[in-house]
């Protein structure tokens, strides 16, 4: 049995798609798996270190401007859309799939079209809740289509009905409990412990709204506070040392670079506050947490935006958009959110109700039904 995977750009991509891959690996040892990628991004990286067969072809996305480097990137883009068809021919030819699976990324759009092509059986996944142009694309012409929540649906024409299979989280999040987490992190019984991040690089936005926030926590002690600054939010740690902040902490607050040991500190945490990319909203969900959510503006298609109004039509989150984000909002919001425990434990069931624990068991059994 032969698997191709063709994903790449993102870790929202890419982790999900190992996920699925390791489980079919684990559960059919004599399968295998070619993952087809580019060598300029992340899944160059993290496929062979999971230790997956890897190919690359030469593919990238259009840039929404006009200067001078867009439009030669532009060029140089519609001349790979054409050589890239040509590559992805070749891999398939050379590997022979019994099928394909797209998990995202405009790299999975010519891989799929020339499997489609060549009368491979095809599947994609969409991880948010309104697909990019490659998946929209190929939902009309592949088997099937796995959606992580149904929202997307009507924003696609596939050829046969989607499924929703939810989003692979990581093993360990599966397994984390809450009380044994909070007294890992010493956190007292009497506080409500609140995390806050902007994704592994961070975002300036949330960095400048949580700053004065967890200054008033830290001095009060009114919640303990796990916030990250992100690789690129280092500037933000100096800024804490000189309000008095020793190694990161200060009171009940605790500010990191990044944050290593995310399975301990959602599990403990009452409140998540981040931005809406979908495997962490998939975390949240998975974990039961209350959230308040900052969907990122600067995202394809908003897709951020459609994520988060998943939860909050669900009554499973809170919602507050950037243009609206300040220290004082998003305070006000926070302490609205912890003073009412039975609507906080409401919209922690809530977002339990959504997750799908199964997800990668879901998704590699369609993968192995498509099988001739």
């Amino acid at each position: 049995m032969k698997i191709l995977f063709a994903t790449g750009g993102t870790a929202g991509h890419i982790n999900p798609a190992l996920a699925v891959a390791s489980y079919i690996k684990e559960n059919n040892p004599n399968a295998q798996i070619l993952f087809v990628g580019t060598e300029d991004h992340i899944e160059s990286r993290l496929v062979p270190s999971a230790g997956f067969d890897f190919k690359t072809i030469k593919i990238s996305g259009f840039r929404r401007s006009f200067s001078p480097s867009a439009i030669s990137h532009n060029i140089k883009t519609v001349f790979r859309i054409f050589t890239s068809k040509n590559e992805s021919r070749k891999i398939i030819k050379d590997f022979k799939p019994d099928v394909a699976v797209g998990f995202g990324g405009y790299v999975s759009d010519p891989v799929l079209q020339e499997a489609v092509s060549l009368g491979i059986p095809s599947c994609i996944h969409e991880q948010n809740a309104f697909p990019g142009i490659t998946n929209k694309t190929l939902a009309k012409s592949v088997d099937k289509v796995m959606l992580t929540v149904e929202d997307a649906a009507k924003h696609l024409k596939p050829k046969n009905m989607p499924v929703v299979t939810g989003l692979p989280v990581r093993g360990e999040l599966l397994k984390a409990d809450k009380s044994s987490a909070r007294a890992k992190l010493n956190i007292p019984d009497d506080k409500f412990l609140v995390l806050s991040f902007g994704g592994s690089l961070g975002a300036k936005p949330i960095n400048d709204a949580m700053y004065d926030i967890l200054l008033s926590s830290a001095e009060s002690g009114k919640y303990c506070h796990i916030h990250s600054v992100g690789t690129n939010g280092t500037d933000y740690l100096d800024k804490f040392e000189q309000a008095g902040f020793v190694n990161g902490k200060k009171g009940t607050v605790e500010v990191r670079k990044y944050i290593d040991d995310m399975d301990v500190c959602m599990a403990a945490a009452d409140v998540v506050i981040g931005r809406a990319g979908a495997s962490s909203l998939s975390e949240i969900e998975t974990m039961g947490k209350a959230s308040i959510l900052i969907p990122s503006p600067y995202v394809a298609e908003n897709h951020q935006y459609h994520n988060a109004m998943a939860l909050v039509n669900r009554g499973a989150g809170y919602i507050l958009e950037e243009k609206d984000l300040t220290s004082k909002a998003l305070s006000d919001m926070l302490d609205e959110l912890l003073s009412n425990k039975a609507r906080l434990r409401q919209i922690e069931e809530n977002a339990k109700d959504m997750s799908v624990s199964d997800s990668r068991e879901r998704i590699a059994s369609i993968i192995l039904s498509l099988v001739k």
